[in-house]
């Protein structure tokens, strides 16, 4: 059975930085496309960054420059390195496995999701 629990969240004041995990137990990350999202208070989920199983990465219009995506195989985790935080960028952040080895920006390319984890920046 395929798990991923995310950690890391927390409050932040504004221009600060946090780095979320995501423990994935059940499915190698570094075989399979993985990706970060969020959904702000009473928004969509939207899409974070992604990565595939060859390295490849992409990211959201809106946090390309502050945002790393990155995985550690030892550990089976993916990792989110966030800089420069803004108060919109408040929201509970998810981690999640695609069935395929390439990257994915649609939440329907992913069938395994963590609860999510809350980050909220305080201006």
């Amino acid at each position: 059975q395929v798990q991923l629990v995310e950690s890391g969240g927390g409050l932040v004041q504004a221009g600060g930085s946090l780095t979320l995990s995501c423990l994935v137990s059940g499915r190698p990350v570094s075989r399979h496309g993985m990706g970060w999202f969020r959904q702000p208070p009473g928004k969509e989920r939207e899409f974070i960054a992604t990565i595939s199983s060859g390295g490849s990465t992409t990211y959201a219009d809106s946090v390309k420059g502050r945002v790393t995506i990155s995985r550690d195989y030892a550990k089976n985790t993916l990792y989110l390195q966030m800089n420069s935080l803004k108060p919109e960028d408040t929201a509970v952040y998810h981690c999640a496995s695609s069935p395929h080895m390439t990257w994915g920006t649609r939440a329907s390319d992913y069938d395994y999701w963590g609860q999510g984890t809350q980050v909220t920046v305080s201006s």
